[in-house]
């Protein structure tokens, strides 16, 4: 068993105390058995008993079913990816980046009907994505990404002048930005711990406050028991450095964020999105905001410093100078909250791998993986959950021919060169942020962080 103590989200505060459900205490044998009990252990298991509902899964998590990234991240069921649709039909073909972009599209649906369909009160809203502008570069980048969506096809985003901006959001310094409708605010946590109810309502076993260690061909232990299983899942995304041999395949980045107090009616007017857009801006470093459904702004983005070794700790989810860093940048981009109290902080690991692509991968027999999100799982991971149950229950698809199936990506590279090039492209970004708000462009310095990450 492994102990965590964490600071608690706000999502988390939400809903009634989490109750460990039962811990791994002796040797068992199931058909599949998944590691991770987040958004793709919990999809995996419920595409799984949908297609063939006599098979026996059980879903093992170190702490408890949405301990990690699924119950704290920013709560955008999006239709955004870690690959954008130029960089996938370059390294695979057009048709591929288009089928990819279409799946994510009817994997934002798929959520939606899912949650209505079995009373799962997620708070889910489709508002769409506002992404503000605030000088020329910005701009510049919107309409490039409008004129990329257009290129291939897609109509979903559409450029937005000053007025429309501030009809959306009270950005007094934007100069412009994009909107697009595909896009929902949802309460994480409400999802995936309503997710976990549904899959145990459909015969899967959970276990929780279960540690799972040494997977080899059809067994692992989890708390020093021996688990058999036909087929083994790994889905521990942000904690996936743990696992023996799967240190390298992706690292863990921290995202933290930061939530408000309630606002009044008033506070709420001043600062806009009446129909819960979720908000964004153009930087490089990316940031991330919604008005939750009891009318806190809810905010983050990234900056936490890469640790050597791809460790995860606790400690690391508090980044003073982050949370400083985070309530600036936010009264910067609505100045009329500036003053309103942060009643909550917290943070948490993602999965970036080397390529930036999201991943699932099956051998064929008995081993399945899934991942690399890169801070865009809440659709990404029900897109991969119902791809590698495709794969695993060997029907063929438009699924199973997506090109985030077995790609051929390389490791990470060893220390210390993983964590020199991570924290100087960390570093880099930021810099390129602070050059924009001057009017100027790269320098030395950020070109040179930029070739340390180059895919």
């Amino acid at each position: 068993m492994i102990s965590w103590k964490s600071p608690e989200s706000l999502w988390l505060s939400q809903i009634e105390k989490v109750k460990p459900r039962k811990s791994a205490s002796r040797d068992m044998s199931f058909d599949v058995a998944i590691v991770g009990g987040g958004y793709s252990g919990l999809w995996t298991a419920y595409y799984l008993k949908t297609i063939e509902p006599s098979l026996k899964i059980a879903v093992f998590d170190a702490k408890f079913a949405g301990f990690g990234a699924s119950g704290r991240n920013g709560g955008w069921a999006s239709t955004l990816f870690s690959s954008s649709l130029q960089s996938l039909a370059d390294r695979f073909s057009p048709l591929d980046a288009v089928n990819l972009y279409n799946e994510l599209h009817n994997s934002l649906v798929e959520i939606e009907k899912v949650t209505r369909a079995n009373d799962i009160n997620a708070d889910f809203h489709k508002g769409g994505t506002i992404t503000v502008a605030r000088n020329f570069q910005q701009l510049t980048r919107a309409k490039e990404t409008i004129n990329e969506y257009k290129r291939f096809g897609f109509d979903t985003y559409s450029l937005l002048d000053q007025g429309k901006v501030q009809d959306r959001i009270s950005v007094p310094s934007a100069v412009g930005g994009i909107y697009t409708a595909e896009c929902a605010r949802i309460q994480p946590a409400k999802l995936v711990r309503g997710l976990a109810e549904v899959i145990e309502g459909l015969g899967v076993e959970i276990f929780e406050q279960s540690f799972a260690t040494d997977i080899a061909r059809n067994q692992l232990k989890v708390n020093g028991n021996r688990i058999e299983a036909e087929v083994i899942v790994e889905a521990t995304e942000g904690y996936r450095s743990r696992i023996k041999g799967s240190k390298r395949r992706t690292i863990p980045i921290y995202s933290l964020m930061i939530a408000t107090r309630r606002l009044t009616n008033s506070e709420i007017q001043s600062v806009g999105l009446s129909d819960y857009e979720t908000f964004a801006d153009e930087r490089h470093l990316v940031i991330y905001g919604q008005r939750s459904s009891d009318d806190r702004i809810v905010f983050g983005g990234r900056g936490a410093p890469y640790h050597f070794g791809s460790k995860v700790h606790p400690n690391f989810d508090d980044e003073e100078a982050i949370f400083s860093l985070l309530k600036e940048t936010l009264y910067d981009l609505i100045p009329s909250l500036r003053g309103i109290d942060i009643e909550y902080r917290w943070g948490g690991a993602l999965g970036v791998p080397r390529d930036f692509l999201s991943f699932v991968e099956f051998d064929g027999t008995n081993y399945a993986r899934l991942g690399g999100y890169v801070g865009d799982g809440v659709t990404t991971s029900n897109l991969s959950a119902r791809t590698l149950a495709d794969l695993i229950t060997g029907r063929q698809s438009a699924l199973t021919t997506l090109p985030i199936v077995n790609p051929k990506s390389r490791n990470w590279e060893v220390e210390p060169l993983r964590a020199i090039g991570v924290n100087l492209g960390i570093q880099g970004t930021m810099r390129k942020d602070i050059l924009e708000k001057q009017g100027k462009s790269g320098d030395f310095f950020t070109r040179i962080a930029d070739s340390l990450m180059k895919n």
